[in-house]
């Protein structure tokens, strides 16, 4: 039953605030995607190489995932609304360097000022959805935030084709301004100010956690870069990553053991939903994020597309996402999310195998409609469930660390997902295009794929090799979907309390 306190007027001034909210986060995931599809006219307006511009998007990637753990609990700190209008701030004004920069260090730079930002705002969303929002009324509301992630990460290559053949890669970062300005507006008006919980802050913990993540992150997603091989003097991608490991697990024991106040609350893991769902999450943060660049390669590359016609073919899982949206978030509250969870998941990761099975087939474009489609449809059923099934049980006090675990498992998911794609990418072409006997100059790799369209002769191995890429993916989703049986049923609730 509805709480006798929560009013009609609280529920217009609760979406009022979502509304805002929302668009700010669609803006900062579609930045996540959007660059795929303007790669080579960075490439090309910058005078710089395969190596170089893919910087472009590891660096904004690798800016947002190392503070999301800190930034979650600023907000319970310092109030949600504060970090989020900061954070959108900073992401703005880094959006008009990004478009206005001369070469390639100033477009990456502006690109981690980037990340730092949208680090800054994700995590408050979630948790003003937690706050404001009784648990009764909150499935409609995670819908459309949940929605709003899944479409972000669908639309940005979409997004950014139309823009890079009309306006010019520079407006992919030029189209923030003006929403960035009138989401500032709108958070100002309608979103609420908070309390705040007055707390200290666990600087050692912090420290470890902060560089922890990002040497784990950076070794990952840089190993290809630098061939797994030194960094820095003797110190290799292989001493960053146990390092990285290490650091972290010295962060847990941290944790467990710290007098005051833990940055991490691990006693948010003694909830089943919650450890199930972040896990289940990272699943969808590979899934997502991976997908659309083995099919923009083939696409463009081997049919010969522009990246607007490429991104085109895509375009359904966007539309159907969006459509079905506002059905898929109403629904998780009247019925079981783990049903809906189970259901979107499977689905999800069967329509991306059929896609990746479709594409070294001599057949019309067409018909690779059907599978994004029903990749669309599933997408828009996984993100409500999942992101209600986390907070649920979640207390006020712990909503914004619960919000920066959530958020971090996504996008460490994302950027395990870029580097386990790019190297798969790799292995399966060339082994596909030793099979054709041919001897040299052909595009053995990731970066010959991206830089030149593919002759005529190799066309179908590069296409098998993009096509068996697309498992990861798929894979991704059905193991989320597994560990979403495992989700307690609605209706026990076991509120989880801070220490």
């Amino acid at each position: 039953m509805p709480s006798a306190s929560h009013t009609a007027a609280d529920d217009r001034q609760a979406w009022g605030a979502l509304w805002a909210l929302v668009i700010g986060f669609f803006m900062i995931l579609v930045d996540s995607t959007i660059v795929t599809t303007a790669m080579p006219a960075i490439m090309a307006g910058l005078n710089t190489g395969v190596s170089g511009v893919v910087w472009v998007h590891s660096s904004y990637l690798l800016a947002f995932v190392v503070p999301l753990l800190i930034t979650g609990r600023m907000g319970d700190r310092f109030g949600p609304k504060n970090l989020y209008l900061t954070g959108l701030a900073v992401f703005t004004a880094a959006s008009l360097w990004c478009g206005l920069a001369p070469d390639l260090p100033n477009l990456i730079a502006a690109r981690v000022a980037q990340g730092l930002g949208a680090a800054l705002m994700t995590p408050q969303s979630m948790t003003f959805i937690t706050r404001l929002f009784p648990a009764e009324r909150r499935g409609a509301a995670m819908g459309l935030w949940g929605a709003a992630g899944g479409l972000a990460s669908l639309t940005g290559p979409l997004l950014g084709g139309v823009l890079t053949d009309s306006l010019g890669w520079e407006w992919i970062f030029f189209v923030n301004i003006p929403l960035g300005i009138f989401t500032f507006w709108r958070v100002l008006r309608k979103v609420p100010a908070l309390p705040t919980h007055a707390r200290s802050f666990d600087i050692p913990g912090v420290l470890l956690s902060a560089a922890g993540v990002f040497l784990l992150v950076f070794g990952i997603q840089e190993a290809e870069t630098f061939d797994w091989g030194p960094v820095v003097g003797w110190f290799g991608i292989w001493h960053m990553i146990a390092l990285g490991i290490a650091l972290l697990v010295t962060f847990i024991w941290w944790q467990r053991h710290t007098r005051t106040e833990p940055l991490l609350p691990l006693n948010l893991f003694a909830d089943r939903n919650f450890s199930l769902a972040t896990s289940a999450i990272a699943c969808m943060g590979v899934a997502i994020t991976t997908l659309s660049i083995p099919v923009m390669f083939q696409l463009q590359s081997v049919r010969g597309l522009t990246p607007t016609q490429a991104a085109l073919v895509i375009a359904p899982m966007a539309l159907l996402g969006a459509a079905m949206a506002r059905y898929a978030g109403r629904r998780v509250n009247r019925k079981d999310p783990r049903t809906q969870a189970v259901l979107g998941f499977l689905v999800f990761g069967a329509a991306i195998i059929a896609f990746g099975m479709m594409l070294p087939l001599s057949i019309s474009v067409l018909w690779l409609l059907i599978p994004a489609a029903l990749m669309g449809v599933s997408n828009a059923l996984v993100w409500p469930a999942v992101s209600l099934t986390a907070t649920r049980d979640l207390g006020p006090t712990n909503a914004g660390a619960g919000s920066g675990v959530y958020n971090m498992t996504r996008q460490i998911g994302a950027v395990l997902g870029s580097a386990m794609m790019a190297v798969l990418i790799e292995a399966r072409i060339a082994a596909h295009v030793a099979r054709t006997g041919h001897d040299g100059g052909a595009p053995g790799g990731l970066s010959e794929v991206m830089s030149q369209q593919v002759p005529a002769a190799l066309g179908q191995a590069v296409s098998a090799g993009l096509g068996e890429a697309m498992f990861l993916p798929g894979l991704a989703a059905v193991v989320g979907g597994i560990l979403c049986l495992g989700f307690r049923r609605s209706g026990t609730v076991q509120t989880v309390t801070g220490r």
